[in-house]
């Protein structure tokens, strides 16, 4: 979709969203969209870059290309906001980018993910515009753990909060807002699937336990091998066949479906499964067998006082996928499908309420 019919004398927000091999960007002028954008970068272009945090520089100038070709006023960009990448645990809300995020970003200080890409690439641009400031929202690392859900097991490891935080609360609230109920009076057990998978636990507008979808917590996903036999790891950690960083991306970039199937399109895999591959539907089936596992140690963490369980992302809009997951899993709570996820969306949401005032600006320290 593009249309670039609006106002050019309004104040606008860029929201922007990095993914591997893409960048989606959208123009919000107040509520309305006009203007929306899924840039298509060249894989032989990315692989130039040893790291996501060295494409900042690449992608904004491809944005402000595109931006500038569509008759964008620029100019008019007073806010520019992304998800947020890896930093330290924070709290639920939204940052201005400062020099201490984009360091920590940098210097990958915490992990190293695509959405890294967003708080970088928002600082780039808002340098270039005059009166614009560049924000971040709910990244990954929103953390409002209980203690509980921070042990671990073993002494010296502790559970970290990375999920998909900005989707899965603005898709509670909105839920919260369909059925007329306040999202702070409600228990959420939340999936989100996508290439990534993660499970929350919502508990009165806190997400107080959730699967670390990133690397090694949790179901498998399309590219994640998820919570994986320990013993047999650290066996293949120390057999001398890998290094380091190859057990690593295993486990983060390419392991689940792709392990087992040599693809990282899960649309691919459920369209595999239409045409009666069995061995696609075995593996799409394992990993709706452990989605709905996580959703049920949610459940538990809730006390068992639930009142709705919310399948969410992309992985959504597969019919099949979700069924496999509904049969598991519907007699604990209603289920609610919310295919797809706009986190375009839920950032121009944000920039409207900095607009209006509304809303808080945090500081990251």
């Amino acid at each position: 979709m593009e249309n670039t019919e609006f106002e050019s004398s309004s104040k606008l927000i860029l929201a922007i969203n990095p993914r591997v091999l893409y960048t989606q960007i959208a123009i919000y002028n107040g509520t309305r969209m006009v203007f929306l954008k899924k840039i298509n970068h060249e894989t032989n272009e990315l692989k130039k870059y040893e790291h996501f945090g060295a494409q900042a520089k690449y992608r904004k100038g491809v944005i402000i290309d595109e931006l500038t070709k569509n008759d964008i006023q620029v100019k008019d960009i007073v806010i520019i906001i992304s998800r947020g990448g890896i930093i330290k645990p924070v709290e639920s809300g939204i940052y201005e980018v400062n020099e201490n995020i984009i360091q920590d970003l940098m210097n990958f200080e915490y992990g190293e993910d695509i959405s890294d890409l967003g708080g970088l690439i928002t600082d780039l641009i808002a340098k270039e515009i005059p009166n614009a400031k560049a924000y971040i929202a709910d990244p990954v690392v929103v953390d409002e753990f209980d203690d509980l859900a921070r042990v671990s097991g073993l002494k010296g490891i502790e559970r970290k909060s990375i999920f998909h935080a900005l989707h899965q609360i603005n898709i509670a609230r909105h839920h919260a807002k369909a059925i007329n109920e306040n999202y702070k009076e409600l228990n959420l057990v939340i999936a989100h699937l996508s290439s990534g998978i993660t499970i929350g636990a919502h508990h009165h507008g806190r997400v107080i336990d959730a699967t670390q979808g990133y690397d090694g917590d949790g179901p498998f996903s399309p590219i994640r091998a998820g919570s994986l036999p320990v013993g047999d790891l650290v066996k293949m950690c120390f057999s001398g066949k890998y290094t380091k960083e190859e057990v690593l991306k295993m486990i983060t970039a390419e392991g689940g479906l792709y392990s087992y199937l040599g693809t990282f399109s899960a649309y691919e895999v459920d369209e595999r499964v239409m045409n009666g591959d069995e061995e696609a539907r075995f593996y799409f089936d394992a990993m709706a067998y452990q989605v709905a596992k996580s959703i049920a140690g949610m459940f538990a963490v809730l006390k068992g006082e639930v009142n709705a369980i919310i399948i969410t992302g992309p992985l959504a809009q597969s019919r099949y996928f979700v069924n496999q997951i509904n049969e598991r899993v519907s007699k604990l709570a209603p289920v609610h499908i919310y295919p797809g996820s706009d986190e375009l969306e839920s950032l121009a949401l944000y920039g409207m309420h900095i607009l209006k005032n509304e809303v808080e600006i945090l500081e990251y320290k």
